[in-house]
C-alpha cells in the first residue's frame, strides 16, 4: 500500500533550527531592558541571579549523577536554565553591552553543540525507522504474491478438475444411451479418482 506523504511548512523545518538562537537572544533582550529598569549595579538582584543559578546548576549536577530518579534531558535542562540566568544576570547588571554579548555568543554556541547531538541522534532514529518500515513492508509485500500464486493455483486446479468432471459426465451420458451398456465392465475398468467438490454430481453414478 502506498502512505501518504506528510508535508511540514517550512517554519516547521525552520523552528528546530533557530530554536537555541532565540531562547539565548531573548534572555539577553530580557537582561538588558532588566539593566534599564534599575537592575544595572544592584547587588540585591545580582546575588538573586547568582543563587538562582547556582541552585538550578545543582539539581543539574545531581541529576547527571542520577540521583533523586533523574536523567539526561533533567540535567541538560537544568543546566540549559542555569547558563540563561547567569546571562540574565550578566546583562542585567552589567554597565555596557560588550561583556553580555560575548556570553550571548557563547551560549549561543553551547545551545547549538548540545542541540547537534539530539538532532544526529534524532536523525539516526528516524532512518532506522524509515528501514525497518521498508524491510516489513517488502517482507508483507513478499507474502501477498506468495498467497496470490497459491491461491491461483488453487482456483485454476478447481477449474481443470471441474471441466474434467463436466466431459466425463458428458461421455458417460452418451455411453449410456447406446446399446450394451454394461455399468459393472465399466466399474471393473476403473476411472480416475474425483474429488467430492470437483464432481459431486458424479459421486452416485461411479460407486
Amino acid at each position: 500500500m502506498n502512505e501518504p506523504l506528510v508535508q511540514h511548512h517550512w517554519v516547521a523545518l525552520a523552528a528546530p533550527r533557530v530554536a537555541p538562537a532565540v531562547t539565548t537572544s531573548t534572555v539577553l533582550i530580557l537582561g538588558r531592558i532588566w539593566n534599564a529598569n534599575g537592575a544595572e549595579h544592584s547587588v540585591g538582584n545580582a546575588a538573586l541571579i547568582v543563587v538562582l543559578a547556582a541552585g538550578v546548576a545543582t539539581a543539574g549536577a545531581f541529576a547527571a549523577a542520577g540521583r533523586g530518579g533523574g536523567d539526561g534531558v533533567v540535567a541538560a535542562t537544568a543546566f540549559a536554565t542555569s547558563g540563561g540566568l547567569a546571562l540574565a544576570g550578566v546583562a542585567g547588571y552589567a554597565d555596557g553591552l560588550s561583556l553580555p554579548l560575548l556570553l550571548w555568543v557563547l551560549a549561543t554556541a553551547v545551545a547549538y553543540g548540545i542541540a547537534a547531538r539530539y538532532w544526529r541522534t534524532d536523525r539516526r532514529d528516524t532512518l532506522a525507522y524509515d528501514r525497518q518500515t521498508t524491510v516489513r513492508r517488502e517482507e508483507h509485500a513478499h507474502t501477498e504474491r506468495i498467497e496470490a500464486l497459491r491461491a491461483g493455483a488453487q482456483i485454476e486446479g478447481a477449474r481443470e478438475g471441474a471441466a474434467y468432471a463436466t466431459a466425463l459426465d458428458q461421455a458417460l451420458t452418451h455411453r449410456e444411451a447406446l446399446p450394451g451398456f454394461d455399468p459393472v465392465a465399466l466399474t471393473r475398468a476403473g476411472l480416475p479418482e474425483l474429488s467430492a467438490a470437483s464432481a459431486p454430481h458424479l459421486a452416485p453414478r461411479l460407486r
